[in-house]
């Protein structure tokens, strides 16, 4: 049968580097080859080749319409990056070509669009995804399809004035407990930058001001957000990737943070250009107040995929030092690292209730998915990292200060 004469059908995608993944931007020309072997000669139709690239967002809310009726609403949006065609293998009259047994190859080429493509990305409710697609057609047999994703990146250079500003910010808040005071807590922090890449340690500056009668705890975490829309509707689920357990502050007493590290683990960038998918950062820099809610700050982040030039830049403060410092690219990686805590832990009283007193269902936010980072790491991964392990989430600053510099999770 001319069904058993095919062997093999495959994508070979074109790559600087063995058994690596090619990874593409935009303007990018993405090549390879089809290869197809077969055992006996065989009478080929086409042979084409479809390449597309689609963010997709979905998911579904159970309503209740009355006591007894409850049906369920579906979410889903979809945005078109890709869209290329390009026929491998065809006669011009329309007539099959005769392909002798053995390997061939068909080579392919095509340029991604010169305008904005966004990362690479997998989500609880949404994925954005690239591949090449290629159908086989021969007379009298099934068509044989295969389909091939590749990686892209879109480049987000943090060497620009908006993400090498610092981030800065005070809050404060008054600890009660059955209608009394106990004093006013305040923290003011402030980190040297807002962009930052995988790998990198963040120096926190704070200061936390505890002028209650009670012990407070504060803590630090770098939290992930993602963002699902469609129809008008948003669906979030919030992560911690990261955290740093300060010591404890005395009642009517003060605690200073010198550059206190927070290490950024391996993390997707952030989507900032997407209209149905976005993936944002910040740091949370919180205070455990015992008997009320959690006093937090928010610092905005953003994770790149262009590095930190070590010479040139406008500011040569502790966070230039440690974007240039690579210790950890040389330490062991255990084969369980410890997770974060939830993210459940880290949203304060507040927040939690502002969101469970919203009852306006045209005006409701869906209820937030808390159960942790991402199912599936993403694929994207930075050029310049490709051959380095990834930081774990609890190890021993390579540079301590004069305080204790090791960042722990909740549970050490």
């Amino acid at each position: 049968m001319i069904f058993d004469k095919l062997k093999k059908l495959d994508i070979v995608f074109d790559s600087p580097e063995l058994d690596c993944p090619p990874v593409f931007s935009n303007g990018d020309v993405v090549s390879g080859r089809v290869v197809l072997d077969l055992s006996g000669e065989s009478r080929v139709d086409s042979l084409k080749l479809h390449a597309e690239g689609f963010a997709k967002v979905h998911w579904t809310e159970s309503r209740s319409a009355g006591s007894s009726t409850a049906y369920t609403q579906n979410y889903s949006d979809e945005v078109e990056y890709l869209n290329r065609r390009e026929v491998l293998l065809q006669a011009d009259n329309g007539e099959s070509t005769v392909l002798s047994a053995g390997r061939h190859e068909f080579p392919f080429s095509f340029q991604l669009p010169e305008e904005t493509l966004v990362t690479s990305f997998e989500g609880k409710h949404g994925s954005i995804r690239y591949w090449v697609k290629v159908k086989l057609h021969r007379p009298w047999a099934p068509v044989r399809k295969i389909k091939k994703e590749f990686t892209v990146i879109e480049p987000i250079d943090i060497n620009t004035p908006a993400l090498l500003a610092p981030q800065a910010g005070t809050k404060d808040k008054m600890a009660r407990a059955w209608y009394r005071n106990f004093g006013q807590v305040s923290v003011t922090a402030k980190i040297d930058r807002k962009g930052y890449t995988p790998g990198e340690v963040i120096p926190v500056f704070a200061e936390f001001d505890n002028s209650t009668s009670r012990s407070v705890v504060p803590r630090a975490y770098i939290i992930q957000t993602q963002t699902f829309i469609a129809r008008g509707t948003k669906k979030q689920k919030c992560s911690v990737v990261g955290t740093l357990s300060g010591d404890i502050v005395g009642a009517r007493s003060r605690e200073t943070w010198h550059g206190r590290a927070i290490k950024i683990p391996p993390v997707g960038p952030s989507i900032l250009q997407c209209r149905i998918i976005r993936v944002e950062y910040m740091l949370k820099v919180c205070v455990d107040v015992p008997g009320t809610s959690k006093l937090c700050l928010e610092l905005p982040l953003v994770i790149g995929t262009i590095p930190l030039h070590p010479f040139g830049s406008r500011t040569s403060s502790v966070s230039s030092q440690y974007s240039v410092n690579l210790e950890w690219l040389r330490m062991a990686i255990p084969e369980q690292p410890e997770p974060p805590p939830d993210y459940s832990s880290v949203v304060t009283e507040e927040e939690a209730e502002q969101r469970n007193n919203n009852n306006n269902p045209a005006a409701q936010q869906p209820a937030e998915d808390l159960s942790g980072i991402q199912e599936r790491p993403l694929m994207a991964f930075v050029q310049e990292f490709r051959f380095r392990p990834p930081p774990v989430y609890c190890e021993i600053d390579p540079n301590p200060q004069p305080f204790n510099m090791r960042p722990r999770c909740m549970t050490c």
